[in-house]
């Protein structure tokens, strides 16, 4: 951790309501080529589950994952908020929203996963999974000429859809996901800031789709990202286990410091 990161994370462990935001795969938990085998590192859950007991500091679980499969991931507490499909769907202290499609929306939806189901057929690797508002295209176990025929073979799919002019594309780490509800990481925090009445952000993620979450972030609030790539992050750590040192260290300061404001969500 570099002194610039640790002046960070002293500044945000002392302000009267902490809202500590985190991505999943790749940042709590190593990535994987099976999701379902995906968990947190031992030292991230343990240090998550500290700071969720905290006065005045909130943690949320912020992903990509369907709610659903974010739960069974996580396996977290319901003091933990989980925000799933990039911010379509939550749940807070045990309360789960979705989105509520209209009529066309769900019979482009069924459309939709249904011709991205035919280009995954076409290629060794590919697989489809279906989410409230959208279907995502996974590439992680193709090979790098298939993923991308694949891209290609899915986003001319949707553009012969009637009604996928609807239809909004987003890109990350192995994966080409299509929604007919929009729904990103930057409003997502935007929408935990006011729900929490956040003093400042720490928000860590390693993906693209991270990028909308930093690039939200204010000023006085810390943006990790995890990993090489460009990133609109004010700082970088290189893997998933500086994340659980990261966190650690957070929750000792945290610990440590005068909080008297109660907690808000």
């Amino acid at each position: 951790m570099t002194i610039e990161l640790s002046d960070a994370i002293l500044g945000a462990a002392a302000v009267p309501i902490l809202l500590v935001a985190l991505d999943f795969d790749g940042t709590l938990a190593p990535t994987v080529d099976d999701p379902a085998t995906a968990r947190a590192l031992p030292a991230s859950a343990e240090a998550i589950s500290r700071l969720s007991a905290m006065p005045s500091t909130v943690v949320a679980l912020v992903s990509g994952r369907s709610l659903e499969g974010l739960r069974l991931v996580a396996d977290v507490a319901d003091e933990i908020i989980l925000v799933g499909s990039h911010g379509a769907e939550s749940r807070v202290m045990g309360n789960e929203s979705t989105p509520e499609l209209t009529l066309d929306e769900r019979t482009l939806l069924d459309e939709l996963c249904a011709a991205i189901e035919r280009v995954a057929a076409g290629f060794a690797g590919a697989r489809v999974e279906r989410k409230p508002s959208g279907c995502g295209l996974h590439t992680r176990l193709s090979s790098a000429a298939d993923a991308e025929s694949a891209r290609r073979a899915a986003l001319d799919a949707v553009q012969g859809l009637e009604g996928g002019h609807h239809v909004s594309e987003r890109y990350g780490k192995d994966i080409l996901e299509f929604t007919v509800r929009p729904a990103d990481k930057g409003s997502a925090l935007a929408w935990l800031r006011d729900l929490s009445s956040a003093s400042a952000i720490v928000f860590i993620g390693d993906d693209v789709t991270d990028e909308d979450g930093f690039r939200a972030l204010a000023e006085g609030d810390v943006g990790v990202k995890v990993g090489p790539g460009d990133t609109a992050a004010r700082f970088r750590v290189d893997s998933p286990a500086e994340v659980g040192e990261l966190l650690a260290r957070l929750a000792d300061e945290r610990q440590k410091a005068p909080v008297e404001t109660s907690r808000t969500t």
